[in-house]
């Protein structure tokens, strides 16, 4: 089977990054930048959607567990990160508790028993795939997640003014032959529709400027919030 574009392209900036800078400065910039800040900010999301003590999360592209790293500290939930490269998973694994479990994962299915997820986050995922393998991905999720549970996930979209940056420097990268990864943008019609078709109820948009969970800041992408029925 040949190897998924995404796959190849985290590898190679995941090393370029490694040879190049102290590992905790090359993970945290594997995932965006503001490792702890951002971190925060996921898990007060999920907080505030209503993950708590003794559930069960799984956290599709954990990346280097800036996230894993916020929940070990505020709830105690049973959690598998998944990704697709493995010096990632062995960051993340260091700065999480010992109970959580991590996952290299390379294919567009969830490795996963049915309805044995309470709760399924994909933050910064979709914005790196076609649509074709999003749409794979939402289709296992639905699987995956117990009945009533909710899938969040983030996404960029050209509604919001302050996404056109990202397709700004997509384009100008592209010009100079220098484009990282993939950065796809999701309309909100687009994701309905997936719904529709998949059998998700979509609870709610959030727009990336919001910040209902709180005293964390708001996290920039555009949040969709999903329910398995």
């Amino acid at each position: 089977m040949a190897q998924h574009h995404f796959v190849a392209d985290y590898e190679k900036l995941v090393a370029e990054l490694v040879a190049t800078l102290p590992i905790d400065e090359a993970m945290a910039r594997a995932v965006g930048g503001d490792y702890e800040r951002t971190g925060r900010t996921l898990c007060a999301i999920l907080r505030h959607l209503g993950l708590a003590d003794g559930q069960s999360l799984l956290d599709l592209g954990c990346g280097s567990g800036r996230l894993a790293w916020a929940l070990g500290q505020t709830v105690r939930i049973d959690y598998l990160g998944i990704d697709i490269v493995q010096a990632l998973l062995d960051y993340a694994a260091s700065r999480a508790p010992e109970h959580y479990r991590f996952l290299l994962n390379r294919t567009l299915h969830l490795p996963v028993p049915d309805a044995t997820a309470d709760m399924l986050a994909a933050f910064s995922v979709f914005t790196h795939l076609q649509h074709a393998e999003t749409y794979l991905y939402l289709e296992d999720a639905r699987r995956v997640l117990r009945p009533g549970g909710r899938l969040v996930f983030s996404f960029l979209e050209f509604a919001s003014a302050e996404h056109w940056a990202m397709f700004d420097r997509t384009v100008y990268a592209l010009r100079l032959d220098a484009l990282p990864h993939l950065n796809q943008f999701i309309e909100r019609p687009v994701i309905d529709l997936w719904c529709e078709k998949l059998g998700f109820v979509r609870e709610q948009f959030i727009d990336g400027s919001a910040a209902p969970w709180g005293d964390a800041p708001p996290l920039w992408q555009s949040l969709a919030v999903l329910r398995r029925p």
